[in-house]
């Protein structure tokens, strides 16, 4: 099976790319821009893709590659700043150009026989850049522009080079994925084979592999990520496979003893129950900071398993259900891009862990992992309920965590989801959440003043998770939760409803 290998120089689009090959059927894989040629040579990928960035060519700490890349004989597709080096390094000119060009642009094709047949002209593409391609490099042609840009989309068949300036990967390209399937399948002579069921075949035998004759301890959040990760490491090791499922305290109204039992009776896994929301709430006490809190949590969450394992004798494997997206925001652990937040499963872990770690979802997105769960047999209510964050409620306090600010959020989580559902809004959302403020506002009730706290109501669509829409909502809808928080969750006097998108915010506000 050929692959496609993505090299990062620090886009917040570059995984994307490697989401939309997978999408169409090519696997693929993110490398650091700097891979040695030798390496690119000995694995031999179908086609290499060189993601944007926000550097330019031609400054003294940009990102470069060697130009013994474009002499292998792979094709190349250069996007944006990938397109920017290709040309660089290869004799050609690039330079600040007098208008950037950010957002929507019209594409005039001007050669169709290569990446752009079947394309549409006049399409619309996203464009993001302030340096452009003065001066082509020998044997390079131009195939489109735009009125900002006269090399929006440049090829060298010859060489099986190419580049545009635009990002295909985005949604906002139209027929953007025609692009892609033109430089795969046309200019690089890929196939689309690879799907869940060759993911799940390779991801038994390696997890086989890896795990041998020992044992292993998977964390069970009671989310759709560790509950997948933990059916294909069954499917790999049987009853080597131990669960553990935490009541961290952190948790939604009655989902630990709802959880635990169909974890047992419809998914037949061997699950150790803890009760240890009372370790949880000391070690947060005072504790503040987003980031604090997710190592306190991830911290607390590895002592259990660590006195379970032991208990259980001979385990030396840590399972977890980290996905992509989790590590991108953790570390730029494959390019030069930028942390955001750490995951507890990713961020949270201690030095002195004794395990090691099996994570077979990690080169997974969202909704690969759902897919992969519905191939798994899992059924297709708890494959499509919300994320819900590893940390659970603690990150949804913004401030301290207390026993009386958490019953505050889940009575008001738990209208929220009612009014969801009630609404037959819950598909339609990707996450549908309450956050509590660390402030406290005046109202009147019942003629009464009152200092009571604030409740935010958090509604976003996206697909993945890596960027998200705030949902336009029926005012009508909104009056009825804001109404029957304040009357039945007793503390709160008002709501408010977050209108950020993602970017510029995140979905979770800590």
């Amino acid at each position: 099976m050929k692959r496609v290998i993505v090299l990062d120089f620090g886009s917040q689009y570059t995984q994307l790319i490697a989401r939309k090959i997978r999408e169409l059927g090519v696997f693929s894989e993110i490398y650091p821009f700097d891979v040695p040629p030798a390496r690119l040579k000995r694995e031999k990928p179908g086609a290499v893709i060189l993601s944007g960035g926000p550097d330019s060519v031609y400054a003294a700490q940009a990102p470069r590659i060697s130009p013994e890349i474009f002499r292998l004989g792979i094709p190349v597709l250069g996007i944006c700043y990938g397109l920017q080096i290709m040309a660089h390094l290869l004799g050609g000119e690039v330079a600040a150009s007098s208008k950037r060009e950010y957002g929507n642009a019209a594409l005039k094709v001007i050669g169709r026989k290569g990446l752009l047949a079947g394309f549409r002209n006049g399409n619309q593409v996203w464009m993001s850049h302030g340096d452009k391609v003065m001066q082509l490099p020998a044997g390079f042609e131009v195939t489109a522009v735009t009125d900002n840009c006269e090399s929006a989309v440049v090829e060298a068949p010859a060489k099986k080079l190419f580049g545009v300036q635009f990002h295909p990967e985005v949604v906002h390209t139209c027929q953007g994925l025609k692009v892609l399937s033109n430089f795969l399948f046309v200019q690089a002579g890929m196939t689309a084979d690879w799907n869940m069921s060759s993911f799940i075949d390779r991801k038994v035998e390696e997890i086989s592999r890896q795990v041998g004759s020992k044992k292993v301890l998977c964390g069970l959040s009671g989310g759709v990520d560790s509950l997948v990760a933990s059916l294909l490491i069954q499917k790999a090791v049987g009853d080597k496979l131990f669960c553990v499922f935490v009541d961290n305290g952190l948790l939604r109204k009655g989902e630990y003893h709802s959880l635990l039992d169909k974890f047992r009776s419809r998914f037949s896994l061997n699950v150790i129950g803890v009760d240890a929301s009372e370790l949880f709430l000391n070690r947060l006490k005072r504790v503040t900071s987003p980031e604090r809190k997710r190592k306190v949590i991830g911290e607390a969450f590895i002592r259990i398993f660590q006195r379970e394992a032991s208990a259980i004798g001979g385990v030396e494997l840590l399972a977890q259900g980290t996905i992509y997206p989790d590590v991108i925001e953790s570390k730029p652990v494959k390019g030069p891009s930028h942390s955001i937040k750490s995951h507890h499963n990713v961020g949270g872990l201690p030095k002195d862990m004794n395990f090691e770690l099996v994570e077979p979802l990690k080169e997974l997105f969202k909704d690969e992992v759902r897919t992969l769960g519905l191939n798994m047999g899992v059924d297709k209510s708890f494959i499509l309920q919300h994320p819900f964050p590893g940390p659970g409620l603690a990150v949804r306090i913004v401030g301290e965590v207390t026993r009386e600010r958490l019953e505050i959020l889940r009575g008001a989580d738990a209208v929220l989801l009612e009014e969801i559902k009630r609404a037959r809004l819950y598909n339609r959302l990707w996450q549908a959440f309450t956050v509590l403020l660390p402030v406290r506002t005046v109202g009147v009730m019942g003629d009464r003043r009152t200092y009571q706290r604030v409740v935010v109501v958090r509604l976003v669509q996206s697909v993945d998770g890596m960027t998200a829409n705030w949902f336009h909502a029926a005012p009508e809808l909104l009056s009825r939760i804001s109404s029957r928080i304040v009357n039945e969750i007793q503390g709160v006097n008002r709501v408010v409803y977050d209108i950020t998108s993602k970017p510029p915010g995140t979905i979770e506000w800590e």
